[in-house]
């Protein structure tokens, strides 16, 4: 087979050889771009990809609704116009379509009609150009690398090493051996002529590792020799056909994917040689990120881990994968989805310690952000070692909203975790009672977890570890799913989890398996969900709405019921005096991509006779005054709230109200707000003295519903409280925090549980 066309970074390449069309084909596997100013990547000359080779539209017949179709297909919500006479410049090689005819309500090209492929009476001078409305369909995906294997998947579709030393075989993940990669469903190995450390670097990516180092080549080569010498060797006889072999692999070093590399699968046709003359299989060693080395491996140089924490993901149901945040001037933000691609993308993930990039993801896809948007149109090549090397516009001058909110799916390392747990008994694939394997006096087994001390905490990491996304439920008790016989005995307990860790193996346990009730019925168990809500706290409305309240005591009947005020108000003689209030409005918003709704149904909410209405989540929020290291002076919280959508974005429909015992919950998008003139909306700070404290929110701090990203919970002022009048200032969530802020990331977490 001959060499495929030159290599380029698109995704949509189609199978090698294959000769053109005579009428116009799909163009689901073809790539549409624009070519034109650098600053506006919604206008440009059309151009698309078709045999790995970009070429014009001609601009006969074309109109509105041919360029609103291809906007669509480029992820723009429609068109504005479209530009004819080549107004964005003159293209280069074929004129691919000339009369496009399509009706302006297909979903791509294809389905338009046209002359055919290369079937043209126009030049240059009469490209076609188009200008798309800038904003994006929400959640298109710019690019993904499962486009890039062709029709039915026969290209180059996956890559393994194959460990030859003893000590790469006991390695996990593995990070050295031979290169294989899977050709029309069959492994091949690849000749070592021509192999290259770009190469290399490639294969890497694929497997979740962010670099390569050469290896002893001379080393492997006597271990070859030593098996082609040997008559029983297997090897020797396979390596005579050439479906054993992919003859070449040339690669930049950039490509996310090796099918993206110019590739020699077998001898030029006519010539009768064998694919590898010579040669042996190409070997490669790969370096794994900080969170997939084995305990010992000594630590990174601190300044390349200072330079990961100014870029993190958020959001996102699987390691590896989230909404891209930047820090700059100390504040955390987002990137515009603006010419965001795989190669961008992939700067990221190596930057994180994975690999290269899977998806390149548009239109908040894993959620929206606050704050600041601060890069926009960035441009890296692929070599960068991080973001900030990369060319970028701010995000503030091309109009993005968070609605474009970039994200990525990143290759990470294989671990093996994923085969050390499993579901038995739930009615649906994603939940069920837990089972895990562990060695038991050296031997590896199945068992069951004791649900003592199981939280939601923990079921995140399981749900994580078995593939499934976020846990939505963390079951204590699981009498009614029946698990598989031989894995009856418990055989973790004690399992207390931080939340990073990628297997419920890396948290913290009991020695000796210790279950006080013995398992039975008290055996944990998982709900498991694709994707997740996110409740974010609007830190500057606090600030701007907080002031102080003398309430008369004979108003506070009710919010003494509900525990709103401090403990000294017990002892008062009531009706007479009175509280000093701090208070404030708040407004909850859910960012996620699911509804919030509460962790209990109708028939388990409380009715509030007081205050008059059902209480749907027993401790929603904590609102407290700590001193500025953290001791607590005053407390206030909403022992439960009627959860409801006070707002939703143009367009968007509310669909939870608390009223007549309807529904709770908050939608996605939209927003709950409390009033400052609300019984509970406080801070009861009548025993607290003048000062310099900080004031702290924290939203659904029991973690009884499972949200996507429980970092940004927290909120936090710095308050002035001089006796007569108060003052917040400096707000914000809690993971705004810069990497070099005031407090330590230790300092927070103390604060977050109060335990200073």
């Amino acid at each position: 087979m001959a060499w495929s066309p030159p290599a380029t970074f698109s995704l949509f390449l189609l199978l090698l050889g294959q000769p053109p069309p005579s009428r116009p084909q799909s163009l689901g596997t073809t790539k549409l771009r624009l070519v034109g100013p650098e600053s506006k990547p919604e206008e440009g000359r059309l151009e698309v990809l078709h045999q790995g080779q970009w070429g014009t539209v001609c601009d006969d017949n074309f109109a509105l609704q041919e360029a609103t179709v291809a906007c669509r297909q480029l992820g723009f919500e429609a068109a504005l116009t479209w530009a004819h006479s080549a107004k964005y410049g003159q293209g280069e090689g074929p004129i691919w379509l000339d009369n496009v005819r399509c009706v302006g309500t297909e979903s791509s090209l294809d389905q338009c009609g046209s002359n055919g492929w290369g079937v043209s009476d126009c030049s240059h001078s009469e490209d076609v150009g188009v200008i798309c409305h800038p904003r994006r369909h929400r959640g298109y995906l710019s690019e993904t690398v499962s486009n890039a294997l062709g029709p039915q998947g026969r290209r180059l579709e996956e890559v393994r090493l194959k460990p030859i030393l003893a000590s790469a075989k006991q390695h996990s993940p593995v990070t050295e051996g031979a290169v294989e990669v899977k050709y029309e469903g069959h492994w091949r190995q690849v000749c070592d002529q021509g192999w290259t450390m770009n190469n290399s670097r490639v294969v890497c990516g694929m497997l979740g590792f962010p670099s390569e180092v050469p290896v002893d080549s001379h080393y492997y080569r006597k271990v070859w020799d030593l098996k082609m010498r040997d008559p029983k060797s297997r090897l020797k006889s396979l390596t005579n056909k050439n479906s054993f072999w992919i003859h070449r692999v040339t690669c930049l070093g950039t490509e996310p994917h090796i099918a993206n590399c110019q590739v020699q699968v077998a001898p030029i046709r006519g010539k009768l040689q064998p694919a590898c003359p010579g040669g042996m299989h190409a070997v490669v060693s790969c370096v794994a990120g900080p969170r997939f080395r084995p305990p010992k491996t000594k630590p990174q140089r601190k300044g390349s881990r200072a330079e990961e924490l100014r870029v993190r993901l958020r959001s996102g149901a699987q390691v590896g994968e989230g909404r891209v945040e930047v820090l700059v001037n100390r504040q955390w933000g987002t990137v515009c989805d603006h010419r965001w691609n795989l190669i961008s993308a992939s700067v990221v993930c190596r930057q994180l310690g994975f690999g290269s990039a899977r998806e390149a993801l548009f239109g908040a896809r894993l959620g929206q952000g606050l704050g600041p948007i601060h890069l926009s149109e960035v441009r890296c090549r692929g070599y960068e070692r991080t973001l900030s090397d990369c060319p970028a516009l701010e995000g503030s001058q091309n109009g993005c909203q968070h609605e474009n909110d970039a994200a990525v799916r990143c290759n990470v390392p294989n671990m093996g975790f994923q085969n050390q747990v499993r579901l038995a008994g739930g009615r649906i694939p994603e939940e069920g009672l837990l089972e895990v394997r562990v060695e038991v006096n050296g031997v590896p087994r199945w068992g069951s977890v004791c649900s003592e001390n199981w939280g939601l905490t923990e079921a995140m990491v399981a749900c994580r570890q078995l593939g499934l996304g976020f846990a939505i439920h963390a079951h204590k008790e699981t009498w009614y799913w029946s698990g598989m016989p031989r894995a009856q005995e418990v055989v973790m307990s004690g399992v207390r989890c931080s939340g990073t860790e990628l297997a419920l193996q890396q948290c913290q346990r009991h020695g000796p398996v210790h279950c006080s009730h013995g398992g039975g019925r008290f055996l944990a168990g998982v709900s498991c969900m694709d994707s997740a809500p996110d409740l974010v706290m609007n830190a500057q409305l606090v600030q701007e709405t907080a002031y102080l309240e003398d309430r008369p005591l004979s108003q506070l009947y009710c919010a003494h019921e509900e525990n709103c005020l401090s403990e000294s108000a017990d002892h008062m003689d009531w009706p007479y005096g009175y509280r000093r209030l701090l208070r404030f409005s708040t407004q909850i918003y859910n960012l996620g991509r699911t509804d919030f709704r509460p962790k209990t149904g109708r028939e388990s909410w409380v009715w509030h006779q007081c205050h008059r209405h059902y209480h749907s989540i027993e401790v929603f929020t904590h609102y407290d005054l700590l001193t500025l290291n953290g001791s607590k002076v005053a407390e206030g919280h909403k022992a439960s709230f009627c959860l409801e959508d006070t707002n939703c974005p143009t367009g968007l429909q509310r669909r939870y109200a608390c009223a007549n015992f309807g529904e709770q919950g908050v939608t996605v998008g939209c927003w709950d707000t409390y009033r400052h003139d609300i019984d509970c909306q406080w801070v009861d700070i009548t025993d607290v003295g003048p000062g310099n404290y900080i004031f702290q929110v924290i939203v659904n701090p029991h973690y009884e519903v499972a949200e996507s990203d429980f970092s940004n919970n927290m909120m936090q002022c710095r308050c002035k409280y001089d006796g007569h009048r108060v003052w917040l200032h400096n707000c914000h969530t809690g993971n705004s925090y810069p990497a070099n802020a005031e407090l330590s990331l230790e300092q927070e977490q103390r604060l977050r549980n109060n335990l200073i």
